[in-house]
């Protein structure tokens, strides 16, 4: 196996086509497709989608109906398929065809030298611009049956399947099953494809005449992002371009891929010539949404009259199985949109959660105050600006917010001054609560070697501090008739990076249980960017970004570096999006990971992220950092998770919380996980970096951390 191969990895490469139609000359129109699927087979398309009625025009109106151009285009279908004999893609071709006493309008899917079947379009249109019904009959009602000729056409001497219940499964790719629906289909109330998408297609494709009129463009892209998304599968539409009649009307070629509610790829309207959208599908993605998503089969149940009749069509791709790339976006924060518009959309709901979160629990338990634990870093600062927001909403003063910098051994004088800065600017209750003297006692009654001078700085040493911490936080809130309100993320969580129990796993609620810390820092300079506190805040909030996140656990000349003992957070946030989002095999994360991360001038990224600190990472670094989750995840930190607090869900990527998204038994092990990353043998025929081999675990998985 490739570890390189997009096949390999459960992607389906497809095209929507657009070009200029030559009216009534079906010859010159095959050659065309041809032109063009010679272009898709270079490129490693698996399924490539041309217009409707392509091998005609579609606005050739009366002309459908005489027999010089119809038997035109059966002879220009029969060079299409004799031309796909040595061709990789399965070519979706539009083309109108006489059966019994009628004509259909009609998607012929062609793949290596043989038709597979014929689609026809189910609902012809008869209104305003469009008087299809004049040539074309309907083909709803055709489906397979009883009899010799039930469900079948003629073409070219030989009957091949008809009708509107074909679904085309590539046997040798896994999850690559086809629909075709045809223009109208797609905008009626119960299309085709929403019954095919319930009998198995993952992958519907929508050959299009759509004449463009001022806005149509924009309802075509709502339509076929709407389909991707219920129907958890990819839409794939080509639109009719130049060289259609312009008598009446006005055409603009648009193409578009979908996937699951996301844009692919699309190609620029109007074009000169010949265009193709080319993007990778998901099929993995697409399965495992339906495996999660229970409603969708219990659909197909409701509607088994219907979607229990599909015919499968079965063909066998045979796909290349060298490395072609990625021919999709793949944002490098999953939890962060590199779109601006998106960004801010999500920093506006995510931080709008948390704060209306926090307000209803204080509103239900009788309005306690709050205590904080505010050390200077990111967490406690978002918890500290979410809280301050919670009391503006209820009309009640910051100074109901209880704030402690709570200062330990390696507590550093620039983060506990951001610390007081900021609770100076917020105008919350604020003081300082020197937590070393206690710490000295129990290290002392411990009979650690600390209290006797030597530098030992364990895991000990360090959740003495931890603990000790949350320790007077709980026990100021009952002093002071408040909640202690939790500062951790989602990314340690994830990685366990916490103190268990007395320490910074637990609180009477945590705000940013759901936020992972890839999102932190953008919520925060959406905050200050949005003008959501004074400018003085905001100049605190900017300083806190620019610090190292650090738990200031253990002295030294250098501040301890979180991520350089436990990893980037970039990395892991990624890869705890696809396991908890997706269920992905480490393998193929490593290899998303690496189309997403490896260059740092491809792709985009997020709005004001800093130039100086965009890292670019190698499939070494990528491997080994996916086994440190793997191990930490699966392996260890459930148990932390299993006892979390209450705390909103904020990201559709998940949460994991035991009562929501993630269930899972604290003594589990990693082993199937670690397996698949060993499974991939890249040291012979790829000239990519192969995995790095060694095996060391550097950042001690067992360990049980807190940052401060």
């Amino acid at each position: 196996m490739n570890f390189w191969s997009n096949h390999e990895q459960g992607f389906a490469r497809v095209a929507a086509c657009t070009g200029h139609t030559a009216i009534a000359d079906p010859h010159a129109n095959a050659e065309a497709v041809l032109r063009q699927g010679r272009r898709c087979a270079e490129e490693g398309v698996a399924v490539a989608v041309f217009p409707e009625l392509g091998l005609t025009g579609y606005s050739i109106e009366d002309l459908l109906l005489q027999d010089v151009v119809l038997d035109q285009v059966e002879e220009a279908l029969g060079t299409v398929v004799a031309g796909s004999a040595e061709l990789l893609p399965v070519l979706v071709v539009g083309a109108p065809l006489r059966h019994r006493h009628r004509i259909y309008n009609c998607a012929v899917i062609v793949h290596r030298g043989r038709i597979l079947g014929v689609a026809p379009k189910s609902y012809v249109p008869n209104y305003r611009e469009l008087y299809e019904r004049r040539q074309i009959a309907s083909g709803e009602d055709e489906r397979g049956g009883t009899g010799a000729e039930a469900g079948t056409i003629r073409l070219g001497g030989v009957s091949v399947p008809f009708g509107v219940d074909l679904l085309f499964e590539a046997e040798d790719v896994p999850g690559l099953v086809l629909h075709a629906e045809i223009c109208e289909d797609m905008w009626v109330p119960v299309p085709p494809s929403a019954e095919a998408a319930l009998a198995g297609a993952t992958v519907l494709v929508n050959l299009s005449g759509s004449p463009i009129t001022v806005g149509r463009a924009e309802d075509r892209r709502l339509l076929c992002r709407s389909a991707s998304a219920r129907c958890l599968a990819a839409y794939v539409n080509a639109a009719a371009g130049p060289g259609e009649s312009t008598t009446d009307l006005a055409w603009d070629g648009q193409t578009m891929i979908y996937e699951n509610g996301v844009l692919l790829a699309e190609t620029e309207r109007f074009p000169q010539g010949d265009q193709c959208a080319i993007a990778d599908v998901d099929l993995d993605l697409l399965r495992q949404e339906r495996q999660r998503m229970g409603t969708f089969d219990d659909n197909r149940r409701a509607h088994a009259a219907r979607t229990g009749g599909f015919r499968q069509v079965p063909f066998r791709l045979d796909p290349p199985k060298a490395d072609l790339g990625l021919r999709r976006p793949v944002e490098r924060f999953p939890f962060v949109p590199a779109d601006p518009d998106r960004l801010a959309q999500d920093c506006y709901e995510a931080y709008s959660i948390q704060v209306a979160g926090l307000q209803q629990r204080l509103t239900a338990i009788g309005g306690p105050k709050v205590v904080i634990g505010v050390s200077g870093g990111l967490d406690s600062t978002h918890a500290l600006i979410v809280a301050a927001r919670a009391m503006d909403r209820a009309g009640r003063p910051r100074s109901d917010i209880l704030a402690f910098t709570l200062p330990g051994f390696a507590t550093s004088d620039h983060t506990k001054g951001n610390a007081h800065r900021l609770m100076a600017a917020l105008g919350v209750t604020a003081a300082e609560l020197d937590i070393t003297p206690t710490a000295r006692l129990m290290l002392r009654e411990m009979g650690h070697p600390f209290a006797s001078g030597e530098p030992v700085y364990d895991i000990t040493f360090e959740n003495v501090q931890a603990g000790l911490r949350t320790d007077y936080l709980f026990r100021l809130a009952n002093q002071r008739g408040g909640i202690v309100l939790g500062t951790g993320d989602l990314s340690e969580l994830a990685l366990g990076w916490c103190t268990y129990g007395v320490g910074d796993q637990m609180s009477h609620y945590n705000v940013n249980s759901g936020v992972p810390k890839t999102l932190i820092q953008h919520l925060i300079r959406w905050v200050i960017g949005s003008g959501q506190f004074d400018e003085e805040t905001g100049t605190t909030l900017a300083a806190i970004l620019d610090t190292e996140i650090s738990p200031e656990l253990v002295p030294g000349e250098e501040p301890q570096s979180t991520e350089s003992t436990i990893g980037p957070y970039a990395l892991h946030d990624f890869t705890l999006h696809h396991v908890l989002r997706y269920g992905f095999r480490p393998s193929k994360i490593a290899f998303l990971a690496w189309h997403a991360w490896h260059d740092p001038e491809a792709g985009r990224w997020p709005s004001n992220f800093p130039e100086a600190k965009r890292p670019a990472y190698d499939l070494p670094e990528i491997r080994h950092w996916l086994e440190v989750f793997c191990r930490r995840f699966f392996a260890f930190a459930q148990f932390k998770r299993s006892a979390m607090p209450n705390g909103p869900k904020v990201s559709a990527g998940g949460s994991l919380s035991p009562r929501g998204d993630w269930r899972a038994p604290s003594d589990g092990t990693a082993q199937a996980w670690l397996r698949d990353l060993d499974r991939w043998d890249l040291d012979g025929g790829s000239d990519r970096d192969g995995w790095d081999r060694d095996g060391s675990d550097r950042d001690g998985s067992d360990r049980d951390r807190s940052e401060g």
